[in-house]
């Protein structure tokens, strides 16, 4: 073969730089055409959307709310979600959470990264991290790229409180959600500016009034979950000036919605706000229940009847290991593509996590929970 000339390889050079910048023209008419009745929104507009489209939202918990925000903001075209959820697809969630299917919860699959994988058909082009673990300070102290704005989609006050707390101290805003019933309620929550959610409920509610024992409505968490995104729109899109202030409070079966705490501030008295305490202070120390036993730590999972066991020292199991061994003890294994393990143990169902973290199932009892965990992987607690 004869050698390019020198002419011809910067003729070839040129025209592969023109099939680059064709391609990447192509790509951003794309990518308006997929967003153009939303950039035809004169007060969102091009320049919302392009500021969108390079913004990052972590949500936390991918349930209900969680999914539905998730699902909007992907096809409105932010350029950058992270997910985290520590549970798995059940068939209680299906009447509500938008992005998971049946097969999903036959399987008993980790929401995270099975909503991740749904996001990928809905549009290839965001950018989705998947964390298949709960919230804490410690997790946000691993995250490669601090997002623009925290998502709550959780259904406990200690995860939520633990967001508040993570906001404080980073001065990254948030939007606090949540649905019960037929009632639900929002808010945006900027540091400094907007009352915290401990400001306005200084202690978690012991009522137990949650979704197991309520019930919940779909429509119920459509309107919370819309009022979330369209908040998280005008904060990602730089329209700070249209932010909604206060608690959007709706009750979609006797159609009423309000507004309460309209603009109000940080209370100067707040114990998480009014002060300034380091990060790992402002961490509620309630997401867990210490077992002095063991190094582990374990919580119930609302509504469940589930325990989350969890290694006190971070650590990695190797899932194929753990498989051979469950098998040869007689357990029923399910592996769910190197993202977790399914072990049947009797009547308890448990789900391995790579992190060294479970899913009991069919037991309320943590010491129970625990003991089972560590059987499966080699672990002997006191």
């Amino acid at each position: 073969m004869d050698p390019i000339h020198p002419d011809q390889r910067g003729l070839l050079l040129e025209l592969s730089e023109r099939a680059d910048e064709t391609q990447r023209a192509d790509e951003t008419q794309r990518a308006d055409e997929r967003h153009s009745r939303q950039i035809r929104f004169a007060p969102f507009g091009a320049e919302g959307q392009a500021r969108l489209a390079k913004a990052h939202a972590l949500v936390v918990g991918i349930g209900a709310l969680g999914s539905h925000v998730a699902q909007t903001l992907a096809r409105a075209g932010i350029g950058r979600l992270t997910l985290v959820d520590r549970d798995v697809v059940d068939l209680s969630n299906l009447q509500r959470q938008v992005l998971f299917e049946s097969a999903d919860a036959h399987a008993g699959l980790p929401k995270a990264s099975t909503a991740a994988c749904a996001i990928a058909r809905i549009d290839p082009g965001v950018e989705v991290v998947a964390l298949d673990t709960e919230f804490d300070a410690a997790l946000w102290h691993r995250l490669d790229r601090v997002p623009d704005l925290l998502i709550d989609g959780t259904d406990n006050f200690a995860s939520r409180f633990a967001i508040n707390a993570v906001s404080i101290a980073t001065g990254v805003p948030w939007i606090h959600g949540a649905a019960v019933g037929a009632e639900g309620r929002a808010m945006v929550i900027r540091p400094g500016i907007d009352a915290c959610l401990r400001c306005i409920l200084p202690d978690a509610p012991t009522d137990g009034g949650g979704c197991d024992a309520l019930g919940v409505l779909a429509p119920a968490v459509a309107h919370v979950a819309a009022f979330q995104a369209t908040e998280a729109l005008k904060l990602l899109g730089g329209r700070d000036a249209a932010v909604t202030r206060g608690l959007f409070v709706i009750d979609v079966w006797q159609g009423r919605f309000d507004l309460l705490f309209r603009e109000a501030p940080p209370r100067a008295d707040c114990e998480a706000c009014g002060s300034r305490a380091p990060l790992a202070a402002r961490t509620p120390a309630t997401t867990h229940q210490a077992n002095t036993a063991s190094s582990y730590r374990s919580a119930s999972l609302c509504g469940r009847n589930a325990i989350q066991v969890r290694p006190t020292s971070p650590r990695t199991l190797d899932l194929a290991a753990v498989a051979v061994t469950a098998r040869a003890a007689g357990h029923l294994v399910d592996d769910l593509g190197g993202r977790a393990l399914r072990v049947r143990v009797g009547e308890l169902r448990v789900t391995l996590f790579p992190d060294g973290r479970a899913l009991v199932f069919g037991t309320e009892q943590a010491d129970r929970a625990i003991a089972v965990h560590g059987t499966l992987v080699g672990d002997h607690p006191d």
